[in-house]
């Protein structure tokens, strides 16, 4: 293992010339023609060097990367696409293990140094998921840091047992405890907020809630996470996810919870969705909300879409919020670096001397103009150390 790297002229977050000196995993100094004579050296050929992207929010145990092409003929609710994913997961073998590891060799070959998957649980499968994905998460550590959230896709209380398999993540192992529309999936908001709140105090760990739910029915649900925040002071510790509530063009029921959003410190997850309402990002972000994004599902029984690019999502954050000038698409640029990196609490994270040496070399002018581009990455370098190279990780895909 080589504890040391020279990366020679390239433009930290698109500014001058410089070279960076990488020791033992972390940056050791950034500056033009630095001295560091015998250390290994790369040439970025002037392009950007970027702070690795961060993978936010997806579902890494269901893709169907790799596998052969299924027409997707699901119901149009929310509860056909549930029902209809956890009917095919053993009739079609959608192997966590194997195609976890297959998403993250995509992803960290498009530039993501760090990835929280959303992994489900439920009665008909137990822990398959949480095992398979932690079973890749050990398996490429050297490539990729993975946070697991235990995830009550098929619901918490609706399908008893599954609140005891939660349980059985956590102690296993997972880092976040995760939730699903307490209103419109359990119908049973209180019991659904009081036992995921309940596990997250008995493990110390955070929560992620998915919250699909539209208008006042999601202001409601909100209104019940605002309390429980409050009343366990785990203010920092929870995340929303998808937050369509927030995208209500009615500003008397949005700006309320985005000021009680900002003083609780919770923080939000956007796809920046094409069909749906979305959270108005420049507006959290003025207030002092932590906002990140993610790939959601890729290629999976939901939808055929997603390549885990999140250049790629930089480009759709900002389409979807109306960002055209180059000082707004950097603040979705922002969204999926270091608003991930404050999401998920990484230590360490960033562009700068000390921080952990996890970055992407890209071809591009601005930050603007690598994300509408999206040239395949010259380098990904993981602990200091190159993982992918011209588009192609140096790990394999099972």
């Amino acid at each position: 293992m080589t504890d040391a790297l020279l990366i020679r002229n390239v433009r930290p977050s698109g500014g001058d010339l410089a070279d960076i000196l990488i020791r033992d995993g972390r940056i050791a100094a950034i500056g033009p023609s630095l001295a560091a004579p015998g250390i290994p050296t790369e040439d970025g050929g002037g392009a950007l060097a970027l702070p690795g992207l961060v993978e936010a929010h997806t579902h890494l145990d269901k893709s169907l990367w790799g596998m052969a092409w299924r027409p997707n003929d699901s119901g149009p609710r929310l509860i056909d696409k549930i029902d209809n994913e956890r009917r095919l997961k053993r009739e079609i073998n959608i192997d966590p293990a194997r195609q976890s590891a297959r998403q993250v060799v995509l992803s960290v070959s498009h530039g993501s140094t760090h990835i929280r998957s959303h992994v489900d649980v439920d009665t008909d499968h137990g822990l398959w998921g949480i095992e398979g994905v932690m079973e890749t998460r050990a398996a490429y550590a050297d490539i990729v840091d993975i946070d697991i959230v235990a995830f009550p896709q098929s619901g918490l209380l609706r399908r008893p047992g599954t609140l005891d398999l939660m349980d059985r993540a956590m102690k296993a192992g997972a880092d976040v405890v995760g939730g699903l529309d307490p209103c419109a999936i359990d119908r049973d908001p209180k019991g659904h907020l009081d036992a995921i709140f309940a596990l997250a105090e008995k493990y110390g760990k955070p929560l992620d809630i998915h919250l699909h739910e539209p208008g006042e029915m999601g202001a409601f649900s909100f209104d019940l996470i605002f309390e429980r925040t409050r009343a366990l002071g785990m203010e920092g510790q929870v995340v929303v996810s998808h937050a369509f509530c927030l995208g209500t063009p009615d500003r008397d029921l949005v700006d309320p919870m985005i000021e009680q959003i900002a003083a609780l410190d919770i923080g939000i997850m956007t796809t920046g969705p094409a069909s749906r309402p979305a959270p108005p990002v420049k507006r959290l972000l003025d207030a002092g909300i932590r906002v990140c994004s993610g790939s959601d599902g890729i290629r999976d029984t939901w939808g055929p879409y997603g390549n885990a690019d999140m250049l790629e999502r930089v480009m759709l954050v900002g389409l979807r919020n109306n960002f055209r000038r180059d000082d707004e698409v950097e603040l979705a640029f922002h969204v999926c670096t270091q608003g991930g990196a404050d999401i998920m609490r990484l230590e360490g994270y960033g562009l700068n001397v000390g921080a952990k040496a996890d970055l992407v070399i890209v071809a591009g002018e601005t930050i603007t103009h690598a994300a509408v581009a999206r040239p395949p990455r010259r380098m990904v370098i993981k602990h200091g150390r190159v993982v992918a190279r011209d588009g192609v990780c140096s790990r394999i895909a099972p």
